[in-house]
């Protein structure tokens, strides 16, 4: 394993912008020995690249880079888009052109033999990411979301094409049963202190990580296992977290949260605007604990970094 991945004290599973900006907080922290494990499920092939949204959204977050509404890169051009635009093409899923360069790198490496685990190396050595990053798996994995209507949807279809407006009812990860842990994943989850799940959606950002065979038993295997939630006042702040879970038949609230991570979690960080929520989750014999977990800017994302090590 590589030596930037050796014994981490914390490993981060992260999926989304929450999970970046939690990246992005424990990056900010020396001290703490960091590899963070990405979601894969959301990649998909457009305009002829393959796209890693949540791997980038991490590499652009711990840089500073990032875009405006948390994805994509900041003072980005959009040549490209502009241009395929007049042909008869659906041009829904914007790539901007700085963005477009990363994309065709990872898409010229994967075709000539390389490993996406390697391709995000070099991605994060180029960006100056110190902090370990590695993708959940290597090989295809593929979230598909079936809506109330009974279609089938491919994710990028639901969230980006279609705003996700659509009910979800049921969620698979094509591919989960091929997929063996990306190198490193497993040995730095079982070496960790703790893991952390940082506040993405569970079932659409944390699940596909878990549905690759043997992280969910390595982490089975971990002492601690802290999720911090993504909601505030039992909603999201943006996406459809909330919507979701109601969906696919899990309790309101943080109490549905838990439930997402039945049989893995140790403690469960929420917001303070859910403090209420804190007696609730003790009775059923989980330990919570409630503050400001709004990480927009980089300070408050390595205070609650810094505030979940002294959990530990």
């Amino acid at each position: 394993m590589n030596a930037l991945y050796d014994h981490p004290e914390v490993v981060l599973l992260s999926g989304g912008v929450g999970g970046a900006r939690l990246a992005r907080g424990f990056n900010q922290l020396e001290e703490c020995r960091t590899t963070v494990v990405v979601n894969t499920g959301d990649d998909d092939w457009v305009y002829g690249v393959l796209v890693s949204p949540d791997l980038d959204t991490v590499v652009y977050t711990v840089a500073e880079q990032e875009g405006p509404h948390g994805w994509g890169r900041a003072e980005e051009t959009w040549k490209v888009m502009e241009a395929l635009a007049r042909f008869p093409i659906d041009t829904t899923f914007l790539l901007g052109d700085k963005d477009l360069a990363l994309n065709l790198f990872r898409t010229m490496q994967l075709k000539q033999g390389r490993s996406l685990s390697w391709v995000t190396a070099r991605v994060a050595e180029a960006f100056g990411v110190r902090i370990g990053l590695l993708p959940a798996t290597d090989q295809t994995l593929r979230t598909k979301v079936r809506t109330v209507s009974g279609e089938w949807l491919d994710f990028q279809d639901y969230f980006v094409r279609r705003q996700h407006r659509d009910r979800v009812t049921e969620i698979r990860f094509d591919g989960a049963d091929q997929a063996v842990a990306a190198p490193g994943v497993v040995e730095a989850i079982e070496d960790a202190r703790a893991v952390i799940i940082a506040p993405s959606n569970p079932p659409l950002s944390i699940w596909p990580i878990l549905a690759v065979p043997g992280i969910r038993q390595a982490l089975q295997g971990t002492s601690q296992v802290i999720a911090v939630s993504p909601l505030f006042g039992g909603k999201a702040l943006k996406g459809p977290a909330a919507e979701v879970m109601a969906g696919l038949g899990l309790p309101p609230g943080n109490r549905g949260v838990a439930e997402a991570y039945r049989g893995l979690l140790t403690g469960l960080v929420l917001d303070e605007s859910d403090a209420e929520d804190v007696p609730l989750l003790a009775a059923e014999g989980l330990d919570a604990w409630a503050t400001d977990t709004r990480i927009a800017e980089p300070a408050a994302a390595a205070r609650l970094a810094a505030w979940i090590l002294e959990l530990l």
